[in-house]
C-alpha cells in the first residue's frame, strides 16, 4: 500500500459548486432574515436549507462520479 494520505475531494467540489446555487442560498438567507427574532420556535427555514444543499449535492455528484471513474 502507498503511504499517501487519501483526500476526500467532496469538500473542494462543494466549494466549486456554491456559485451555481446562489438563488437557493439567497432564498434561505431571506427566510432566515424574515424569521429573525422568532421566540416561538415554530417558524423555520428547513425547506430552503434543504433546497440549497440539494443543489450543491446534485452539482457535486456529477463531478464526483466523473472523478471516481
Amino acid at each position: 500500500m502507498s503511504d499517501e494520505e487519501v483526500v476526500d475531494p467532496k469538500a473542494t467540489l462543494e466549494v466549486s459548486c456554491k456559485p451555481k446555487c446562489v438563488r437557493q442560498l439567497k432564498n434561505y438567507q431571506a427566510c432566515a432574515k424574515r424569521i429573525e427574532g422568532d421566540e416561538s420556535g415554530h417558524k423555520h427555514c428547513t425547506g430552503q436549507y434543504f433546497d440549497y444543499w440539494h443543489c450543491i449535492d446534485k452539482c457535486v455528484a456529477l463531478k464526483l462520479f466523473d472523478h471516481l471513474k
